[in-house]
């Protein structure tokens, strides 16, 4: 795990949630504005929610909530009496 007292989760703050939320919601308007009509104006109404979203992202610094694991040791390195079936 990493060395700063972290519990193992990858929940993640709820400023980088509410980030994210901000940018599904620019798409998910974008995604309808283009099945119904197409209505550009919800389109772009859309592309700037999500880039409001990213913004937010960067401001919060979402990418720093990423948990590194300790490295995954495979099953048959783990275990020699464990033997490769392919």
């Amino acid at each position: 795990m990493s060395g700063n007292g972290s519990t193992g989760s990858h929940g993640g703050t709820p400023k980088s949630w509410l980030a994210v939320i901000v940018i599904l919601l620019g798409s998910t308007l974008s995604g309808v504005g283009l099945t119904v009509g197409p209505n550009w104006l919800l389109v772009w109404v859309g592309v700037g929610v999500c880039a409001v979203g990213g913004v937010l992202a960067l401001v919060f610094d979402i990418m720093s909530d990423v948990i590194v694991d300790a490295p995954r040791v495979p099953l048959a390195e783990a275990d020699p009496m464990v033997q490769r079936v392919f």
